[in-house]
Formats: C-alpha cells, sequence, structure tokens
C-alpha cells in the first residue's frame, strides 16, 4: 500500500511542478526517486534488527 501512496503523491507533486514551470523531465526524475526510495525501504524493512522471525 505505501507504494502506491508514493507513486500517487509522486505523480501529484510532478503536476505541481510542471504546473510552476519546472521542467517536465526534471519533475518526473523527482517522482521516480521517490517511488525507488519507497521500493529500496519496502525490501531492506525485513533484514533491520527486531523484524525477523
Amino acid at each position: 500500500m505505501g507504494l502506491i501512496l508514493t507513486a500517487t503523491a509522486g505523480l501529484c507533486l510532478w503536476i505541481v511542478l510542471w504546473a510552476l514551470n519546472v521542467g517536465g523531465f526534471d519533475a518526473i526524475l523527482i517522482a521516480v526517486v521517490m517511488v525507488l526510495i519507497s521500493i529500496a525501504v519496502r525490501n531492506l524493512l525485513p533484514f533491520l534488527p527486531g523484524r525477523r522471525d
């Protein structure tokens, strides 16, 4: 669920930044970085101390 929320927030941020005359490519790169960070966090959470079974 967190990945979907992050992708939605990234796309909303892309639209807002594009409306503020930031380059479309620059704005979508920020959204892509947000999604990549959320994927990395999701993959690393099981390996943190206290989260192992």
